[in-house]
């Protein structure tokens, strides 16, 4: 059976770097036979999570249900369906973009965390499926998980959707110039990535 690798894309901008990278992933996987689907965040109605924890009260592996009807019900169905998943954003003042911070948010009800719990725990310690992270950024591409928020914040969100992260891909010295391109070196990587997940 063709594998399903469904990318979560949190950039502002199509066809920029992280952008770019993903969709060469995903372009490499499909052409060992995969099946994809690639989400934008900013173009989903997705609204701010309002703390009110409804989500979480009641306790077992399923997921909670968000009392709010926006985009995060059918951009989590998508992914229930995958097998293998893909994070990327780019990194925006030290840290995911905004849009991405506000779909990781939603992310709550992967947890139960009842009135007077400490916190929230995940309801599901089971990972059915890889993922793959994402990010670019003007530093130097090792930087990003050693300076920034961005590696640990992807994690999280593999984390809360059941996948194990199997690949990272940190993109440097991204936004030098207008309408930059994805570096050959950049490109072959995110290539290699693609075919290894459809293997």
């Amino acid at each position: 059976m063709a594998q399903k690798v469904v990318a979560v894309v949190g950039s502002y901008r199509k066809g920029g770097i992280t952008d770019s990278a993903v969709l060469a992933i995903l372009g490499a996987a499909r052409e060992r036979g995969a099946e994809t689907c690639v989400l934008y965040l900013a173009d989903a109605q997705l609204n701010f999570c309002t703390n009110c924890r409804r989500c979480t009260q009641e306790p077992g592996t399923e997921r909670g249900v968000c009392a709010q009807q926006d985009a995060l019900h059918p951009i989590m169905a998508e992914i229930d369906s995958s097998d293998v998943l893909i994070l990327g954003s780019p990194v925006n003042y030290w840290n995911v973009t905004a849009v991405f911070r506000k779909f990781m948010e939603r992310l709550i009800c992967t947890t139960y965390w009842p009135w007077g719990g400490a916190a929230p725990m995940p309801r599901s310690k089971h990972h059915p499926r890889k993922a793959v992270l994402v990010a670019s950024a003007s530093m130097p591409g090792f930087c990003i998980p050693l300076l920034t928020g961005a590696a640990r914040a992807l994690r999280i969100t593999a984390k809360s959707l059941g996948a194990k992260p199997a690949a990272s891909l940190w993109i440097g010295f991204a936004g030098k110039q207008a309408n930059q391109e994805l570096s050959p070196r950049a490109l072959a990587r995110a290539r290699r990535i693609g075919l290894s997940l459809a293997a």
